[in-house]
């Protein structure tokens, strides 16, 4: 039985902080290089994304502090250290302008979730500029007014049937 596509899209581990702290303004879809049993432990769920942030190093981008728990039933071959720097698999032109972008002031590379398309494992992140304190309240007073109005919408709703 074929697995319904959007099954395979289900986020394995998120970063809900991000859109808090960050205006994101670009995204990627990169692969990550994984060791071992790494890839079992993220189907399960054992990941953290809350702490990782990506970086630019000789050419290559890795993401660093992202959690990866050990697989319980795992081998040999499982890495020792779960939150090493693992390689992401991005196009040269896209690492070129994200290395561009990211030396601005104020921006950065964010990892956004982690999910697996056609058996692989994905991560998508976004070039982030940072928010001040009033950017996040500005933000928070938006997210509760438009809550404010869908609920006036749904009551209104209520009231005509």
């Amino acid at each position: 039985m074929a697995k319904n596509k959007d099954q395979s899209q289900k986020p394995l581990a998120q970063n809900k902080k991000a859109s808090h702290d960050y205006f994101i303004e670009e995204t990627y879809e990169a692969g990550m290089v994984l060791m071992g049993t790494e890839i079992k432990s993220l189907r399960t769920g054992r990941a953290n994304l809350n702490d990782a942030f990506a970086t630019v190093r000789n050419g290559e981008i890795f993401l660093n502090n992202l959690h990866i728990s050990p697989f319980e039933q795992g081998n040999r071959h499982n890495p020792t250290d779960p939150t090493r720097a693992r390689k992401l698999l991005l196009h040269k032109a896209q690492i070129a302008k994200l290395f561009g972008q990211s030396k601005q002031e104020g921006y950065s590379i964010v990892p956004l979730k982690i999910y697996v398309r056609n058996g692989y494992a994905k991560i998508l992140i976004g070039l982030g500029k940072g928010k001040k304190q009033y950017d996040k309240r500005e933000s928070a007073a938006k997210r509760d007014a438009q809550r404010d109005i869908q609920r006036a919408l749904r009551e209104k709703q209520k009231v005509a049937r």
